[in-house]
């Protein structure tokens, strides 16, 4: 298991490196010069050559990647061009606004989703089942920004109960909606998976035997069938949580949030190449951690699974 856990954690470093150099280079592939962003268009040229030089935008590509990375290993992720604040203190600004929505929506969709999950695949292809399958393709199918407009036209402008957006009213309450509509996406996935996987464990040899011993039906589905259906859930969970606390970019724009999500849209309409860099990696780092954990999650869920 150590050995396991020691030759992961390398992996993770060479994801962050794969993924910082891949962001790096599409960074400057795009047209556009950060110079200008911040001095203006109406900046002289001998203004612009001025901040370049500053920043070490002059310099070779490979030559600014390398000090990126020097200064990334010693704890120093860069400025901001726009605040001028250090990118790591500007990204955990934001992100206790991101780390709500991210919750609620974690919450809302196994809320939602495992027990319409659970309901379609002990009552299959009863009218119930047929409803929840109808309604599961039309929230996949349905663009989260569509849906949230939606969420935020009936529960803040035509019933007043959340604020239209931003967070004046409080982090956990106007995290609410934007978490229902991350979280009713998450649902239908969740429930489609969990019925999926129920049903191919309903028909197997030990579920019979637990049923022909006569055990109560709530202990067969909790102990023999819920405890093998779980693993892809978590699998799933896993990935949102890396997902959704790297930022909810469409949710948080449409519902004015102040997040990670919202910060990096403007990074990169602003071409802030530190911010835009580090929130990719501080993204990057939430997913490989999330995996790693669940991972390690599984020998908890299932014994038979071990790792050498």
């Amino acid at each position: 298991m150590g050995k396991y856990v020691v030759r992961r954690l390398l992996w993770m470093v060479v994801v962050l490196f794969f993924v910082s150099l891949i962001t790096f280079l599409l960074a400057f592939a795009v047209p556009g010069d950060p110079a200008k962003s911040i001095a203006g268009t109406h900046a002289t040229p001998e203004v612009l050559q001025r901040i370049r030089e500053n920043l070490g935008l002059d310099l070779p590509i490979w030559r600014q990647y390398g000090l990126y990375l020097w200064h990334l290993v010693h704890g120093n992720m860069g400025f901001s061009y726009e605040t001028q604040l250090p990118v790591a203190t500007a990204i955990l600004q934001r992100f206790p606004a991101t780390l709500m929505v991210a919750m609620f929506g974690i919450f809302f969709e196994l809320l939602i989703g495992i027990p319409i999950g659970m309901t379609s695949a002990l009552k299959q292809y009863g009218i119930r089942d047929r409803t929840f399958t109808v309604l599961s393709l039309l929230f996949l199918s349905m663009p989260a920004f569509f849906l949230g407009m939606i969420l935020m036209y009936l529960f803040a402008f035509k019933w007043p109960i959340f604020p239209l957006g931003g967070l004046d009213q409080g982090v956990v309450y106007g995290a609410i909606l934007p978490g229902l509509t991350i979280g009713l996406t998450g649902a239908a996935w969740y429930s489609r998976l969990l019925r999926s996987s129920m049903l191919d464990i309903l028909g197997a040899d030990y579920v019979k035997a637990a049923r022909a011993k006569g055990l109560p039906e709530r202990t067969v589905v909790w102990r023999h069938i819920m405890r093998n259906a779980w693993s892809p859930i978590v699998t799933l969970l896993g990935m949102d949580i890396g997902w959704f606390l790297g930022g909810v970019l469409i949710v948080e724009y449409v519902f004015g949030i102040p997040g990670i999500g919202q910060q990096a849209f403007q990074a990169i309409q602003t071409q802030d190449l530190p911010l835009i860099m580090g929130t990719v990696l501080f993204a990057a780092l939430l997913v490989t951690v999330s995996n790693f954990v669940v991972d390690l999650a599984y020998t908890w869920l299932d014994p038979r699974v071990k790792y050498s």
